[in-house]
């Protein structure tokens, strides 16, 4: 009957701090318990380093790197990862030493009286130490210490390439917010321009050289200035926020780059893009780590290979027993050397090696696919450079020609002799051409950091580290 009553007791659903654990049916929502004011205290944003806090509204390119690497978990985890490899390293190279234990045991003994013999009642102790060392075998200890070496290099290299796409996530952030900020000042200066031209035709209508229809397309041609300046004023806030993710900062802290931050001059590629292919396969991080993956695979062959030959171990201990009562302590030990020779164990070692060997090719083919990629990367980054540099000097050329035929239009309309059609289609190509010039330099600068980034010269810095022909024809590192 108890356990009946037991079984009949079905407890209901467990509550949460008071509340029900669960809405009462799937149509109705679950009501959280009431959050106290503590519970609703948001935290407090993460505050600028000291060394950054003072000038938070004047950082540099480099500050802004900084920042991003400093905080950016991305980072954070692959230095633990290093870390953990540099570990486990050193526990494997453990296996050339000898592993010694201590223990120590106490007994309590008690029989029972029969067949003529006496019960006895003892109790013996004693510490022990037992040795155990394998002297000799055929590459299974060193290929796992040889794995676990290429472990550490590989994830070495893969904190390298973290650390430069983190680098790279930053600069971008960062140059498209500049590159917004530089459009909204050009849009700002058309704006001024639009405001120009509509006076200059509320003039001529007032002097009746000019129709009403000259002063509305003005007035609309100003509107549409001051709605594209509006929507660039919020692109950049935008761009301000995703900035500030960047960094690993909240969007809406405080701080501000250095408006005197200016663009080093666009100048072109020193290197040519064979000689920058061959320096992207040798010094990309992330190639590096695929081929020390690759290593690492192979060495689990040598590994499973030597799992299937014999092996020399020496085993010894020696430890001191007492026996309550008698003498205090008497000593003890043994020792062995023996070979062990593996002779079958349901085909489990021949297939960990075939399966080792299969690893090993797939890592191979994984980082032959991965060096492709890299030559595919910097091929492409290089051209995308070399566009975005002629695409500067055509902007450059642009907006000098626009910005004099809306110079001559303006004259000629505030004289009587052209329209104001003539007018608003030279501003209007002014007011792009302006937009053109500040996207191209911006894209010239990210191309340059991509291309850095493909070719693995981006360092901590930010620094490009790529030759390029300046005006004196001198190459220099940027």
């Amino acid at each position: 009957m108890v356990v009946a009553l037991i079984l009949g007791c079905t407890p209901g659903l467990p509550s949460v701090e008071g509340v029900a654990g669960t809405s009462p049916s799937p149509a109705v929502p679950w009501t959280p318990p009431a959050r106290t004011a503590e519970d609703t205290v948001p935290p407090a944003p993460p505050a600028l380093p000291p060394d950054l806090a003072e000038r938070a509204m004047h950082l540099t390119l480099s500050d802004v790197v900084d920042l991003g690497l400093r905080n950016n978990p991305a980072t954070q985890a692959s230095w633990a990862s290093a870390r953990a490899a540099a570990a486990l390293y050193g526990a494997e190279k453990g296996a050339y030493y000898p592993s010694v234990d201590a223990s120590f045991t106490g007994t309590r003994l008690k029989t029972v009286a029969s067949q003529g013999r006496s019960a006895v009642e003892q109790t013996t102790y004693g510490p022990g130490v037992t040795l155990s060392w394998l002297l000799l075998d055929f590459g299974g200890r060193s290929g796992t210490i040889a794995g676990a070496r290429e472990g550490l290099i590989a994830a070495d290299w893969s904190h390298n390439a973290t650390v430069q796409n983190v680098v790279l996530q930053v600069q971008t952030s960062f140059f498209g917010y500049m590159a917004t900020r530089a459009l909204l000042d050009a849009q700002r200066e058309s704006l001024k321009e639009a405001q120009a031209n509509l006076d200059a035709a509320q003039q001529r209508h007032d002097v009746g050289l000019g129709t009403i229809a000259d002063v509305l397309q003005a007035k609309t041609a100003l509107s549409q200035a001051q709605l594209d300046a509006l929507t660039t004023e919020g692109g950049l806030a935008t761009a301000r926020g995703a900035l500030a993710l960047s960094m690993g900062l909240p969007a809406n802290l405080p701080f501000e780059v250095d408006s005197l931050v200016g663009q080093p001059p666009v100048t072109t590629v020193a290197d040519s893009v064979d000689s920058l292919i061959a320096r992207a396969v040798r010094d990309r991080p992330d190639l590096a780590a695929a081929e020390a993956e690759a290593r690492q695979s192979e060495t689990a062959i040598t590994a499973a290979r030597g799992a299937r030959l014999p092996s020399l171990v020496l085993n010894g201990n020696t430890g001191y027993t007492a026996i309550a009562g008698a003498v205090p302590f008497r000593n003890s030990y043994s020792i062995s050397l023996g070979v062990a020779i593996p002779l079958f164990n349901g085909f489990n070692r021949e297939y960990t090696q075939r399966a080792a060997e299969e690893r090993a090719s797939a890592a191979r083919a994984g980082a032959q696919s991965l060096r492709q990629q890299v030559v595919f990367q910097v091929f492409t980054s290089y051209f995308t450079l070399k566009t975005a540099t002629q695409r500067v000097q055509t902007t450059d050329d642009l907006l000098e020609s626009a910005d004099r035929s809306a110079q001559v239009a303006l004259g000629r309309y505030r004289e009587g002799v052209g329209n104001v059609i003539d007018l608003l289609t030279a501003e209007s190509a002014l007011a792009a051409a302006r937009a053109q010039q500040v996207q191209a330099r911006w894209e010239w600068q990210a191309a340059l950091v991509q291309l850095a980034h493909d070719v693995g010269s981006l360092d901590e810095r930010g620094q490009a580290g790529i030759r390029l022909v300046s005006d004196s024809t001198e190459a220099e590192p940027q």
